[in-house]
């Protein structure tokens, strides 16, 4: 009876050791997770130098972007500018290639005011090639050379101005 009550006994303290060194465990467990969860004040001074960092940074994206934007909108408002001079002398050119081709009479005021509007575009192309002539109506080839050399300085000018409104930048 004795080695039973012993046993018993010898059960139960095993069983409380155990609860103990359980109890034991789970506190120092939460002490070492408590600990754990609290920064140095070093990490807080790291913390808040890449915050102030990436703060600073983010700004001045803003800023940049915000010239970037500007730059933009005043690249477009010129490029507009620039399409419609284009545009005009696009339009006094083929008026003038027209009446060329309909051998309008050169007594004639608009004709003499198309003609005038049209000089200083023109003159660097004239006779540049020769115009073909069939009954008086004139193909007028040194207009349409002008016409496509116009044409191909707009895009250039227009290509120009989106690089630079465009400006891509590296990240």
């Amino acid at each position: 009876m004795e080695d039973r009550k012993l046993a018993k006994d010898e059960a139960r303290r095993a069983a409380n050791y155990g609860n103990i060194k359980d109890e034991v465990k789970s506190d120092v467990g939460g002490e070492i997770a408590a600990e754990a969860d609290k920064p140095t004040e070093s990490e807080v001074s790291r913390e808040k130098d890449i915050a102030r960092g990436m703060r600073s940074k983010a700004i001045d994206e803003v800023e940049q972007t915000e010239r970037e934007v500007e730059r933009g909108r005043v690249a477009a408002r010129f490029a507009q500018v620039i399409d419609y001079v284009f545009y005009l002398i696009y339009g006094f050119l083929g008026i003038r290639l027209l009446l060329e081709l309909l051998a309008a009479r050169d007594s004639a005021e608009f004709v003499q005011w198309i003609k005038a509007v049209t000089g200083i575009f023109y003159w660097p192309f004239e006779g540049v090639v020769a115009s073909p002539s069939v009954e008086g109506h004139t193909l007028a080839l040194p207009i349409i050379v002008a016409l496509v050399s116009y044409l191909l300085l707009h895009f250039a000018i227009i290509g120009l101005l989106r690089m630079i409104a465009h400006r891509k930048t590296a990240i």
